[in-house]
Formats: structure tokens, sequence, C-alpha cells
């Protein structure tokens, strides 16, 4: 007995088109999509403020216009965490335009995610809620359900847990559909987008991945047949390293160990994922804090040509006065400037400036005014990017944690019952898994100084003010030569950023793959904009640019 769980949405913003594509172009039992991220709820944190009844994804609700009929013709359940802050009021929107269609459909949500009452310094205050709350509203025969903040991965393990009758003490199979989950909810980074060996296939437009999950907890990862992009070990393997960190993947409903992933090719656009292991959830859950941290405002000097150094140090100590009452500002100077260059553009240095505190006046006409009066009066060559602007609201991402039984974790059924769901009775307390044994070193031999990237992939992400650096090898020389050279001190020294702050690798042989947790660098998370890439994406590629010794047996 198989479930085909299928994904068509992995952020707020991706192809709108995706939810036809998923519906008409093969077999599907569930279709999922994730909207949600720490930003997301930041931006609808602000909906809200402006409309108490907004504060979902509305993109949903358009997409579903086209698409409700053909999931209702065709018997797809929809699960979406699209309802955000709102669950209850998309709910309701869904309900209203299933009449309006004349589409019979039943509609669920799931909600007690919502703590913000309980924390009134924060603009949104959400915990992260497992899958069994969206299992009850499917077993009560919804076709849609909609929630809040749940994990990504109980878009999967809700209806893994209905069809196949899981139970909380499942662990096994519930580890399983995590990871699934967890593979699926990025919708095309599973597919080819964003791959570090993109050029291996067609990804000018991936489509979206689905999962052929058993009831063991087993799947295979697989996309409709004619759509672009491709699923391998690689691209399979690069999407479980993203934003986890070591052998224990905590959540809600359970804890997968990363450490006991196998995966193997099953054929063409086929991934066999078996042998997962899990524990029971760890006893808090994790709340996601968004709080609005002030003003910022920013202005980017362009320098070109001659004496890039001696331009900044003038236009800085002409804007010093104008900064003394801003409470953060930062200034970095990027030579992107080449000598004798063939354009004015690679001619060219940025200057940047960012400017943060509590009063937008601070880092606005203060700023705004005195950056512009320089026009005339600075370097040779003055322009900027674009004109400041009047400061804007930045946010703060926090995350802190609350016992299970702290949240009223609800599924409001199709005819309107509340059904509780319990917390989880069996939770263990996470602790460090040993260190696991790395194998023999390459024996020595000659060594070319070249890109790790020639002989290793890598994906990065965020995770409030920390980032995620996952790496992995393809081959098994090339593991034996990763594990034992990319160590934590040799990141330090490739990534010079990271050198102050705490760097933590975490070794996956199965997955011939190292993650490495960078904390702090991202400041108090990607709303707050600290550094020029906010949400690490590109760290992954700025790493694999780096040279190293490479044995020339690997190249």
């Amino acid at each position: 007995m198989t479930l085909r769980i299928g994904n068509a949405s992995g952020f707020y913003g991706d192809r709108f088109d995706a939810m036809r594509e998923m519906l008409t172009g093969g077999d599907l039992d569930v279709l999922t999509g994730d909207y949600l991220a720490e930003l997301t709820m930041l931006i609808l944190g602000r909906d809200r403020l402006k409309d108490p009844a907004a504060g979902y994804a509305r993109t949903f609700l358009r997409q579903l216009e086209d698409c409700l009929g053909l999931a209702h013709e065709r018997g797809v359940k929809i699960v979406t965490n699209a309802g955000g802050l709102n669950p209850a009021g998309l709910a309701d929107a869904v309900r209203a335009l299933a009449d309006r269609l004349g589409i019979p459909v039943r509609v669920a949500h799931v909600e007690g995610d919502d703590l913000t009452a309980a924390r009134p310094h924060s603009l949104a205050a959400h915990a992260y809620l497992g899958g069994f709350g969206i299992a009850a509203c499917l077993r009560a025969g919804a076709d849609v359900v909609v929630t809040g903040r749940v994990t990504d991965a109980a878009l999967v393990t809700g209806p893994a847990a209905a069809h196949f009758g899981w139970k909380e003490t499942d662990h096994d199979r519930l580890a399983g559909a995590v990871v699934a989950g967890h593979v699926l909810e990025c919708g095309a980074q599973a597919t080819g987008g964003n791959y570090a060996f993109f050029r291996d296939g067609d990804v000018r437009r991936p489509g979206f991945p689905l999962a052929e999950l058993h009831e063991d907890g087993g799947c295979v990862i697989t996309k409709h047949p004619g759509t672009g992009g491709f699923v391998d070990v690689g691209t399979v393997t690069a999407q479980l390293l993203y934003e986890t960190a070591g052998a224990r993947y905590a959540g809600p409903d359970v804890t997968a160990r990363l450490d006991t992933v196998r995966l193997g090719q099953d054929g063409p656009d086929r991934v066999r994922i078996e042998g997962v292991r899990g524990e029971a959830p760890p006893p808090t859950l994790k709340v996601g804090l968004n709080k609005l941290g002030g003003f910022r405002n920013e202005v980017v000097f362009v320098l070109t040509g001659l004496d890039i150094e001696a331009k900044a140090a003038l236009v800085r100590e002409q804007l010093e006065p104008a900064l003394g009452k801003a409470a953060d500002v930062r200034w970095e100077l990027v030579r992107t400037d080449r000598p004798d260059a063939p354009s004015e553009e690679t001619a060219s240095a940025l200057l940047r400036l960012v400017v943060r505190d509590p009063d937008q006046e601070v880092v606005g006409r203060a700023l705004s005014g005195a950056a512009v009066e320089l026009a005339l009066a600075s370097y040779p060559g003055f322009h900027v990017l674009a004109p400041p602007g009047k400061g804007s609201p930045y946010g703060v991402f926090e995350e802190v944690y609350v016992p299970h039984g702290a949240v009223d974790h609800v599924a409001v059924l199709h005819d309107g019952r509340r059904v509780p769901v319990p917390p989880a009775a069996d939770t263990a307390v996470l602790d460090e898994v040993p260190e696991p044994p790395l194998p023999e070193p390459l024996p020595p031999g000659p060594t070319r100084h070249a890109p790790l990237g020639l002989v290793a992939g890598a994906r990065s992400g965020d995770k409030g003010g920390n980032a995620n650096v996952g790496v992995w090898a393809r081959t098994d020389d090339a593991w034996r030569w990763l594990a034992h050279e990319l160590t934590a001190d040799r990141f330090r020294q490739l990534i010079p950023e990271s050198r102050p702050l705490k760097v933590t690798r975490h070794a996956l042989p199965d997955l011939r793959a190292l993650n490495f947790v960078v904390e702090g660098i991202l400041g108090a998370g990607v709303a707050d904009r600290h550094r020029f890439d906010p949400q690490a994406k590109a760290l992954g590629e700025w790493l694999r640019s780096r040279h190293l010794d490479i044995p020339e047996a690997l190249l």
C-alpha cells in the first residue's frame, strides 16, 4: 500500500502554476504546500497589524480558485500551512470559494500554535506543531486541511499517520515520514533546483517532487514524468542536509536519526530512502518569536577607478556627524573593482552603509539628507545605487521552548467539532550523538591547489541567527579525503567571517556528508539583514569556491 504525496510550494511566492502541474501531471493522493518561513511569519504579522482578518498566504487562495475543481475530480487531498497566522480565516475563505464555485469539499483546520497573547512584546509568537492535528482532520473526512505554524515535515507525517493508522509511538515509521517531508518541503530543491552540480541535468524549469510513502516509513522520492529537473542521490542528499545539523533531527512528532538514512538510486528520477530510525520527540516545542527590532536604512556608494580606499575614507568622514545618534552603524567596502577594467562596472567598488536605530527619524531623513547633500561635494564620480529612503522597520527572530502541554493543539473538523490533540506522552531529552568513526584516510600522494567544489557539493541555509552548511562527497574516495580534511578549524580558515564564531561539525558517514553550524553569523535572523547574504543561501557555494590542496587522484 503506497501513499503518493506531492508538493506544490516551497515558500510564499513559489511558482504559481505548480499546483496545476502537480494535479495534472500524474497520480497523487495528497498535495501539500509549504508557504511559511521565519521571514514569512514576520510579513504576515505586519499584514495582520493592518487588517486583523489577514495573516494568511493569499496566493494559495488564488491557486485554489484555479485548481480546487481538479483536486476534487481526482480525489486529491490538499494539506497546507498557508493559514499562517490565521488558519481559521483561510479555512473560511476556502469554504466561501468552494461555495461560489459549486464544489462540495470539506474544509478543516488546525489551530493552537498562536502564543502571541502570552508574548505581548512579539509581533508573532507561534509554536511548531506536529502532524497529528492534520491526521485527525483527514481521518474525519476533510478534503482540504489548513494549518498555521506546523513543522514543514508535519505536512507529510499527518497524512501518513492518517492513511497508515500510525500511532504516536511508531517512531521509526514517523521518522521515515519526517525525512520524506524534509526532502519535499522546499519543492524544486529536491529536483535539481539550487543544486551544486546543476549541470548534471536540465534545470531550466524543474518539476516539483513527490514521495511514494510505504507503511513501514520508507519511501521513494520522484517527480511526475516529463517534468524538468532530475532526482538523484545527490539532489536528495543536498536537501536532507539543508537547514539541519547533527544526527538527531528533532520535531514535535518524533526525533529522526539522520545518521541512519540510507539512499539508493532506484531508477531514473527515483531515489529510495530506507533504514530511518526514530526516537521519542523532545519534551519541549520550539516557538518562533518575531519582533520589530527598530528601523533600518541603507545606502550603497559606488566608488570608481583610482584611490578607492581614499574615496571610501572621505565619504565616511563626511557622513560621521550625521550618524552620531544612530544605535548601530556598519560600513562595508566590497572590492569588486579591477585594475585597467574594460567596463565601468568592473572598475567600481561598493561602499555599503547600514544604519539601525529604534527611532525612524534617526535613520531616515537625517541620514538621507546628509547622503544626498554630498552629491556635488564628495569624491570624484560620486553616485549611489539608489537614493536612501526614509527608513524601514526590520525584524528580529528568536526561538524559545515550551512544554508540549503549554499548547492547545486542536483539530477543527469540517463539521465544526473541535478535537483536542494530546501532547506527546513519550518524550526524551536530546543528547549529543557520539562522533561516528571516520573512514581510513587516503594514502599520501600528489595534490593540486584547486576549488573544494570540484570534489564536493554543498547547500546552506538559515536557522534564526545561525547558518548551516552541509557538504557531501560524491564518491567513497572523496569522502575519505573530505572527512579528514574539512575540520571545523579548516572551515574557519576558508570562511574568515566564521573565525570569531562557534563552528560545530557533525559527520554523517552514511550520506558521505558533513554538516557545519555557524552560530550567530546571521545576527538576529533573516529579517535583521545582518549580512550581504542574510539567509546564508550562498555560503555553501562560497565554501566550494575556496581552494585547498586536493589529491590529484580525486580530480
